[in-house]
């Protein structure tokens, strides 16, 4: 082969070869009269030699291709040469053919016989003699059979394949010629003129017959040993062939997926439409081995099969989780459309980041956070992956909002929602409404699923949604309710009268003094079930949880400070570590009994051992408030609830069931069980609590007003939704709050509602009226001003925008950079003022430590030490409006800082999932100093490294750290591409083939 041909070529074995084609060929022999005497006899001495010759010796390691191959003859009679050979020698001495005759007959019988097994096209000949010969000569041929899998172009090294193309090109090409000649000339003449290029006079035809003979002869023993010899020299690619069969089979398994999903028959492929690897990945990571039997119900449904939008609803702990990432996947890997999965909190964001991060890196998709200051806006537009952008509520919506700004929301083919009934609580439920409205009106091709334990009134939300509905009652783990009422415990059993029978004594020796301090007898409920099993106690108040957990460690055993002795003393090294030497003084007595309190007053990195020591069992009990409920995934044998309020509030049902919904999880807990403890005051309440039905969801669209409806609207003309006042109309009509317009709306109707808010807007300079036509008519258009423009981008309570505004010109006229408090106090949320009780003596001494550059910045807000109650008021804001450029660039590096909170070497680190300040500082100490590092790490190494690093850690921390490093790879891949891309508007690309000068133009820039 040449230089310039490919340098990696495809190597097979000569074993493993399929000759049987050519086998075939070599073996047909001409008939016996055709062939003269002494031919016959040269051609079996031939044969003969060959058949003596035993098996090659072992290839020596030389680079000569003689030394390599030696004679051609010495190959085994089965060899490619030997076969080669005998087609040559067969051909060659047909009789009264002459030279044209030999010659086009090799040229016809290797066209068929090679074309045949090597995918080249046959040539075409007009020697109407050996047209005749080869027909005669088929006919007696025995017919050779294809197998499956049997085309040696497939086994053939790329070189020889080549080789052969070109023959037949070349032969194509002189039989062409000697069609248009008209000398007389045999094509033997031509090709032997060719060869020697120069004219040459008439010659003999034997005589031209043996040189072209000898030329071809050489050619083809020449040219096949020095491909086999490149074949043989050739380097092997670096990856094993064993990933690429694997990448192969995911691809192909892929592949009959998305055919099987796209095709209305039952035939479901492996694994519900999905590769068998993901079946295997769920055992590997998760342990899930089957599905239970309503998880498979619900995904063979005829409506999950037509992509209808659909609701599901079941207890705690029944695994509605699992039908959604199955669903999630198949949107990913088989339709290749991006998913949005919208979570409600943080916490549970990073976890859902952390678990699907392998599944991600595996089946190559991407899984991209959306929470806290995480998140791009529009997302990155990929090229071939596909994305799963995990957000929280607000981060969802603003999600959303980029994709349709963007023209991009075809890409998004699937929405889920978890805690579906959040749809019903406030400015966050609100936001939630406008998102999935957003999407309904916007795209008719995305799919929305929705899931909740906790919903009642679900025709509200299907006639919402327009979506179909699934329920059950299954639970793999069996959920006992109880009641304790003084030291008596019934159970909950709706059959009986008073929704309750007697259940037992507790059988606890309590001192008089033990009664005084545990009235509620929680030393005795704990003590059934801790150390060997969890507990959770959930508490009225953050106060109460820690007060609660003190009471108990003074009263357990000291037989529980023996066990994990080791670890619970590791575990206050870490929050001494991460609290800066500091541990706070309650958890330092309480985690040596294994008890700890959770709540929001614990900072992030706390937060995050603390939950890891209990789902390792090193701690056993926690007191907390109901914001767990809905948290991170911390299950427990026994939940007890302290009494049946929140804070001052009596408990709803839905809090109620997500509170008891954490007893006895799958795969951890055998049973489960919730203790209720109440008096005798609230008996009657409680009993219609765990008997009555769940709350409705309804929406708060215009219950929050300003974060509501107006925020709606303005995003709605912003974006280019809705900009007449018909369409707005009829947007809000397929809003939750339009499906419940008659039961929300008493004294106007949901016309005023509409033009009542856009007149508001437009006061507020937020919008501009078209000037044609009167404010209430269907017509009537309107345009967001730049103001709204900013506020609507930057999500800002529309409350605040006016204040917010006038803050940022004033600090345009003298903005002090000497220090950050400028700064900080810009972006300071308004309604944190609200909030916030100082202690004015605390604020009036760190008022007087105050720098003279930030005194300058108190005396430019009007802070004095005669007006020192003025609360300090501030928003984030983004750079919308062009007079405020300048807080583009100073507030980047701000915010970093305030997102963090850490040195500057260690942000790297702190942007993986999972990895906090304390855990940021091991990290790099340990040598792990960005998230190449960790990306590239042995999990293995990094629990042997870092300190209370458990092996399940180390391998989400290393997931995460990869999926964080492909995504930021493919970003500045798209990047150069986009670069190196020529613009759409470039002067002379409008006419036809300006694609492929493009195209041409790209791969000249890439070179």
């Amino acid at each position: 082969m040449e230089e310039s041909s490919p340098r990696i070529r495809r190597r097979v074995s000569l074993r493993k070869r399929n000759r049987r084609s050519l086998e075939s060929l070599g073996a047909a022999r001409a008939p016996a009269e055709l062939q003269p005497a002494e031919d016959t006899e040269d051609e079996a001495a031939a044969g003969s030699r060959r058949r003596k010759t035993g098996s090659p010796e072992p290839a020596q390691e030389n680079d000569s291709e003689e030394d390599m191959f030696g004679d051609y003859n010495s190959f085994s009679e089965n060899s490619f040469l030997a076969q080669v050979d005998d087609l040559e020698q067969k051909y060659i001495q047909l009789p009264d053919c002459g030279s044209r005759g030999t010659d086009s007959g090799t040229k016809d019988l290797c066209s068929e016989g090679l074309g045949n097994s090597l995918s080249v096209p046959a040539v075409d000949f007009t020697d109407s003699e050996t047209r005749e010969y080869i027909k005669k000569q088929g006919d007696l041929d025995v017919p050779v059979e294809p197998e499956v899998g049997g085309d040696l172009s497939f086994d053939m090294p790329s070189s020889q394949i080549l080789y052969f193309e070109s023959m037949q090109n070349s032969s194509k090409d002189l039989g062409d010629q000697s069609t248009k000649g008209r000398d007389g000339k045999s094509s033997n003449e031509e090709l032997h003129h060719s060869h020697r290029e120069q004219p040459q006079p008439k010659s003999d035809f034997s005589d031209v017959g043996g040189s072209s003979e000898a030329s071809r002869r050489r050619s083809i023993k020449d040219c096949l040993k020095s491909a086999m010899t490149g074949n043989a020299r050739a380097q092997t690619p670096a990856f094993p062939r064993s990933k690429q069969l694997r990448e192969t089979l995911l691809s192909e398994e892929i592949s009959v997926a998305r055919k099987a999903i796209e095709s209305p028959s039952d035939d479901l492929g492996p694994f519900y439409s999905l590769p068998s690897k993901v079946r295997d990945l769920y055992a590997q990571l998760k342990g899930i081995k089957r599905l239970y039997d309503w998880q498979h119900t619900c995904l063979t449904l005829s409506s999950v099969q037509e992509r209808k939008n659909l609701i599901y609803s079941l207890p705690t702990s029944g695994g509605k989780t699992l039908v959604a990432e199955i669903l999630m996947l198949q949107e990913l890997l088989c339709r290749q459309k991006d998913v949005l999965l919208i979570l409600p909190y943080v916490a549970i964001v990073q976890e859902k980041i952390s678990s699907l991060s392998s599944f991600g890196i595996e089946l190559g998709f991407f899984v991209e956070e959306y929470a806290g200051s995480k998140g791009r806006f529009p997302p990155i537009k990929r090229r071939e992956k596909k994305s799963l952008y995990i957000a929280t509520i607000e981060k969802g919506h603003s999600l959303v909002n980029a994709l349709i700004e963007t023209g991009r929301m075809g890409t998004l083919g699937l929405v889920v929602v978890d805690e579906l009934h959040m749809i019903g609580e406030g400015s966050r439920g609100a936001t939630l409404e406008m998102t999935l409205a957003k999407v309904l009106y916007t795209s008719k091709t995305t799919q929305i699923i929705g899931m909740s334990a906790t919903l009642n009134n679900v025709e509200d939300l299907q006639a919402f949604l327009k979506a179909e509905y699934y329920t059950s009652q299954f639970r793999p783990v069996e959920l006992k309710e109880f009641l304790k009422v003084n030291d008596t415990i019934y159970e909950v059993d709706s059959r009986a009268v008073d929704g309750m029978t007697f259940s037992r004594l507790l059988n606890y020796k309590y001192s008089d003094a033990l009664k005084k301090v545990d009235p509620d007898r929680l030393v005795a409920l704990v003590t059934e079930v801790i150390p060997n099993y969890s507990c959770l106690v959930f508490c009225p108040s953050k106060k109460n949880c820690e007060n609660v957990a003190e009471m108990l460690c003074k009263f357990l055993s000291r037989d529980y400070l023996n066990h994990r002795e080791e670890e619970k003393g590791e575990l206050i090294k870490s929050l001494r570590n991460v609290g800066h030497g500091k541990v706070c003084p309650v958890l330092k007595r309480t985690i040596p009994f294994g008890v700890a309190y959770h709540h929001s007053g614990l900072t992030s990195d706390e937060r995050k051992l603390l939950e890891e020591a209990y789902s390792t069992g090193v701690l056993c009990l926690f007191t907390c408030t109901s914001t767990l409920a809905a948290g991170v995934n911390l299950p427990a044998r026994r939940v007890i609830l302290r009494a049946p309020y929140v804070a001052n509030t009596f408990l709803k049902r839905n809090q109620y069931k997500q509170m008891i919904g954490r007893a006895g999880r799958a795969g951890i807990d055998t049973a489960g069980e919730s203790i209720l403890l109440l008096q005798e005051k609230d008996k009657q309440q409680v009993l219609g609590l765990i008997n009555g039905p769940l709350e409705d969801c309804h929406s708060h669209l215009v219950e929050e007003f300003t974060k509501g409806i107006q925020s709606l609207f303005l995003s709605l003309i912003g974006l280019k939704i809705a900009e007449s006042l018909g369409d707005i109309y009829q947007f809000m009509n397929g809003t939750l709050f339009g499906v419940q317009q008659k039961t929300l709306l008493r004294e106007k109707s949901l016309w005023e509602v509409t033009v009542g808010a856009l007149e508001h807007l437009t006061e507020k300079g937020l919008l501009q009226k078209d000037s044609h036509g009167s404010p209430e008519e269907s017509r009537c258009h309107f345009r967001i001003t730049k103001l709204g423009q900013a506020s609507f981008k930057g999500a800002i309570d529309l409350t605040y925008c006016d204040t917010l505004y006038r803050d940022l010109k004033k600090g345009l006229e003298g903005l002090v950079l000497e220090s950050l408090l400028h700064l900080v106090y810009l972006t300071t949320p308004y309604d944190l003022a609200a909030q916030s009780e100082p202690d004015w003596m605390v604020y009036f001494r760190q008022f007087s430590q105050l720098s003279p550059a930030e005194q300058s910045v108190a005396t430019l807000l009007g802070i004095s030490e005669s007006f020192i109650g003025r609360k300090a008021s501030g928003q984030a804001i983004r750079k919308e409006l062009e007079e405020f450029w300048v807080y583009k660039a100073l507030l980047t590096e701000l915010t970093k800082k305030l997102t963090y909170c850490v040195k500057a070497e260690l942000i790297p680190l702190m942007e993986v999932t999972g990895v906090l300040e304390g855990r940021a500082k091991q990290l790099y100490s340990a040598g792990y100093r960005s998230v190449v590092h960790l990306a590239n790490a042995n999990p293995e190494v990094l629990v042997k490294t870092i300190d209370h690093l458990s092996r399940r850690q180390a391998k989400q921390i290393v997931s995460s750290a990869k999926m964080l490093l492909h995504e930021k790879a493919e970003a500045l891949q798209e990047e150069a591409e986009e670069l190196l891309r020529l613009p759409a508007d470039l002067p002379g690309l409008g006419g036809p083939g300006s694609e492929r000068a493009g195209s041409h133009a790209g791969d000249l820039a890439l070179r």
